[in-house]
């Protein structure tokens, strides 16, 4: 009888978290397509062990040149299925598959998508807009975004009551997993300055999913005055911070991107000796 008095159960909505396993499967699968088509770069360019550098604007990372240039906004959300290299990836997929996906089973799919997808166009876009000359691809900005949404949860829920033994047991989880996501995005931080690593997207997905998350976490108060308050606050953010980033983004950074990214193979062929082109875009061999 005791073992079963200390027993706790927690509840969460559905049973696998198939959207962070589904991205994660297609990460990998178009990373290793990737290197089979540009090969494999030596260290000394690509440290991470992944393909030619000019191969990541190839497939869809974030180059300001062509998503101001040639209005390319896909370029906005399409760095999350790309990544460096391998370590890159292991690191982003082991965090998504693990924290990722359980954040997924307790918000649902749904939602979950919801603030991965937002934290992506927010790191995206204050990536263009802090360093608009680089090529950035990752799906850590998303990650990080989930973070953002746990905080924004534990923001929402930290008057809830804890009347009942599931709610006490809820709070709990709802502890441990704010901590564990600011130990987290500690973490990412730390290792946001590696080569083709992309800082800024990891703040810009950070910032999205808090503020989304606002908004969302906040429909499930059960105090109409505090429902409304979060929800006010988080759509402020959103619509302020979205709004004013890309209008900023579109009129302010566009001469501000080095001409040499809409020839990104020409770019690194003068940085590195014996560098390979061989990813290249129909423009890129013109």
């Amino acid at each position: 009888e005791e073992e079963e008095e200390e027993e706790e159960i927690y509840l969460v909505k559905q049973q696998r978290g198939y959207l962070a396993i589904l991205f994660s499967i297609t990460q990998v699968i178009i990373l290793i397509a990737m290197m089979i088509e540009c090969k494999i770069a030596p260290m000394q360019i690509n440290p991470m062990v992944g393909p030619y550098p000019d191969a990541l604007s190839y497939w869809g990372g974030k180059n300001a040149y062509f998503i101001l240039n040639e209005e390319e906004w896909w370029r906005l959300i399409t760095p999350i299925f790309l990544h460096a290299g391998i370590f890159h990836l292991m690191g982003n997929v082991s965090v998504q598959l693990d924290t990722g996906a359980f954040f997924e089973r307790e918000w649902g799919s749904f939602v979950w998508l919801i603030i991965y997808l937002s934290s992506a166009l927010g790191g995206s876009v204050l990536s263009t807009i802090v360093i608009p000359n680089t090529v950035g691809v990752g799906s850590s900005g998303a990650v990080c975004g989930l973070f953002g949404g746990k905080l924004a949860e534990a923001l929402c829920r930290c008057c809830e009551s804890t009347k009942t033994q599931q709610a006490k047991i809820s709070r709990n989880v709802l502890k441990k997993h704010t901590c564990g996501s600011i130990l987290s995005v500690i973490v990412i931080g730390l290792f946001s300055f590696v080569p083709y690593v992309d800082w800024a997207a990891h703040l810009g997905g950070l910032l999205g999913g808090l503020s989304v998350g606002l908004m969302i976490f906040a429909c499930r108060i059960k105090t109409l005055f505090f429902r409304l308050v979060w929800f006010l606050l988080g759509a402020f953010i959103t619509v302020v911070g979205f709004s004013v980033s890309i209008t900023y983004m579109i009129e302010e950074k566009k001469d501000e991107v080095a001409a040499e990214l809409a020839d990104v193979c020409g770019y690194y062929m003068q940085h590195f000796e014996n560098y390979e082109c061989n990813c290249m875009l129909d423009r890129h061999q013109e």
